[in-house]
């Protein structure tokens, strides 16, 4: 038969018989049936029913101690040499302190206990130790001017470079205190800017964002109800989304064509003001000079007075006859007929906003408005150009909505081959399937434009760079992340020079954090600071971004000159001996 190991010591128990004054004792039985009185000695015998598997082995008896109990000791001092003392050995088992174990043999060294117990310390009533004053050891020393003492040496000669020391910790720290609340102040700032703008969309990058947002929204309960729901009730939760994401698409385009309307009457507000503004230049000594040419009269008369006075109005457009103009006093007149009746001025909206858009249309034609020719790109594709001969010129075809438009309408990266899509299009692309947001990258190129302005003004490959491109060079050459630390925060992230003795280009930048490039460019050896591993991985970005960039016209130009550039520098520096002839 063959026994469970969890089971083997129950069947101990089972086969064992116990035997007390030659009778078999029953396993219900107590000391009291069998005839025990208290504080007797009894003796049993023990045996075992299958002794060939479970033999009752003996008991090793244990060895006798060799130590006598009494022994003599006898003292070198004192007038009772001889002592007498008694051993007394403890019933308790000495206390495993741990050991060894041999890797070849596997035989295991316990350390050895004492006999004499540790002496006990004195309870003071006081407590020396607390979980409450302990601190870190680091805390102790958080800088290294922290070992200077307070008071000084007898030799007073140390005391202002102490001072001086002193003064320097206080402001490093609160220089680091500052930044800190700097730092954070700027990313409350950024969050805050970012939530104003989702809340109140003005521009078309506030309502990337805010289709990005509701991108992110959607998957996020895609993911929640692909995790908790399956079948039918997924089905009806993934209806439900979509009829919620309707919703919201609807709310944003009723918002974005109330934005479009004011953004309508600041921009012709702003062409008014742009055409009845004076000439400006700048004197010798500094000072700006304006000066009011006939036709910036003319415009400002014809926005001052003639957009409230109808009379006005009417005189004016009166000096030039034609079917537009005619229209104009047709309609006025007829406002100024309803009037007299006591038309209500609800009423008269519909009548006025025709008038305003003849009137506007008036103030658009050159030969009513000489000025307005200078700013009709203000006025966005609807403007006709100075010469006919120019609407043969740079019209394409869209792929999309299939209309022939100004090249101005079409956003071309820097290596496309043809004109694609125009902007409306990829507005509407973008919004319906991919709703990215350029935003970021249009920070970062804009922080890229001005400090390349301020260190090297005669730069221009800054400025052939479009979002798209930057999106390429930040998210696949580089990865989305800091080459250094691989931060992916892209608030955090700049694109500084590589070598700051060079221009700026796609091949000679790296992607760190804003703290990262303030140390980058105060380095003054590369080699040296980085690890060969930095360096070969920067390297190896700046071959794929030379590689792809190469393939613009005015890239090759740049990156040919930028090949010629250190040739050139080690030319001047080469030295030549000097011979006579």
């Amino acid at each position: 038969m063959t026994l469970c190991p969890k089971y083997s010591n129950l069947y101990s128990l089972i086969i064992l018989s116990y035997l007390f004054l030659e009778k078999s004792v029953d396993d219900d039985q107590t000391l009291m049936d069998i005839g025990v009185q208290p504080h007797g000695m009894v003796q049993f015998e023990m045996s075992s029913l299958d002794p060939e598997n479970y033999p009752v082995r003996p008991v090793k008896p244990q060895q006798e101690h060799n130590i006598p109990d009494v022994i003599t000791v006898r003292v070198q001092t004192g007038t009772n040499k001889d002592v007498v003392l008694e051993i007394e050995r403890a019933s308790r088992g000495t206390a495993f302190l741990g050991g060894y174990c041999h890797y070849v043999t596997k035989a295991e060294y316990h350390h050895d206990a004492v006999q004499t117990m540790p002496k006990k310390k004195s309870d003071k009533g006081v407590e020396m130790f607390s979980r409450d004053t302990q601190v870190c050891a680091h805390t102790h020393t958080i800088h290294i001017i922290k070992w200077i003492i307070t008071v000084l040496d007898a030799d007073f000669h140390y005391a202002k470079p102490l001072n001086s020391l002193r003064q320097a910790e206080e402001q490093h720290l609160a220089w680091v205190e500052n930044e800190k609340r700097r730092k954070k102040e700027e990313k409350e700032q950024q969050i805050r800017d970012e939530y104003h703008r989702r809340m109140n969309p003005e521009s078309k990058a506030d309502f990337d964002l805010l289709y990005n947002a509701l991108k992110k929204w959607r998957i996020e309960e895609v993911e929640h109800i692909n995790v908790t729901l399956s079948g039918v009730e997924r089905k009806a939760a993934l209806c439900a989304l979509l009829e919620q994401e309707t919703q919201f698409i609807s709310s944003i385009e009723q918002h974005r064509m109330c934005v479009g309307t004011r953004n309508r009457d600041k921009a012709m507000q702003a062409f008014l003001n742009k055409c009845a503004e004076p000439k400006k230049w700048r004197a010798f000594d500094g000072k700006v000079t304006q000066m009011d040419t006939q036709f910036t009269i003319r415009a400002q008369f014809t926005k001052d007075e003639c957009l409230d006075v109808l009379l006005t109005l009417k005189r004016t457009v009166k000096e030039h006859k034609c079917k537009l103009t005619q229209d104009i006093v047709d309609l006025i007149d007829r406002e100024v007929d309803l009037l007299m009746r006591g038309i209500q001025k609800c009423n008269l909206e519909g009548l006025r906003k025709r008038i305003t858009s003849l009137f506007l249309q008036y103030i658009k034609t050159p030969a009513f408005n000489p000025q307005v020719s200078r700013f009709l790109w203000l006025c966005g594709k609807n403007s006709v150009p100075r010469d006919p001969a120019d609407l043969k010129k740079n019209i394409y075809l869209c792929c999309g909505c299939n209309e022939y438009q100004s090249s101005t309408d079409f956003a071309l990266k820097t290596n496309a081959s043809s004109v694609g899509l125009c902007r409306r299009c990829m507005n509407l692309n973008n919004e319906d399937r991919r709703r990215e947001d350029f935003s970021l990258y249009k920070n970062i190129l804009m922080c890229l434009q001005e400090s390349e302005a301020e260190c090297s003004p005669e730069a221009k490959i800054t400025y052939l760079l479009q979002e798209q491109d930057l999106r390429y060079l930040v998210d696949v050459l580089w990865g989305a992340q800091s080459a250094l630390s691989s931060w992916k925060d892209l608030h955090d992230l700049l694109l500084v020079w590589w070598e700051k003795h060079l221009d700026w280009s796609p091949w000679n930048c790296i992607l760190p954090t804003k703290d990262e490039a303030a140390a980058h460019l105060k380095l003054e050896n590369i080699e040296k600071a980085y690890d060969v591993v930095v360096i070969r991985n920067v390297k190896q970005k700046h071959t794929l971004a030379r590689n792809y960039f190469s393939q613009i016209p005015a890239m090759a130009e740049c990156l040919h000159d930028a090949e010629i550039q250190p040739s050139a520098l080690s030319n001047l520096l080469a030295s030549k001996p000097i011979t006579n002839r």
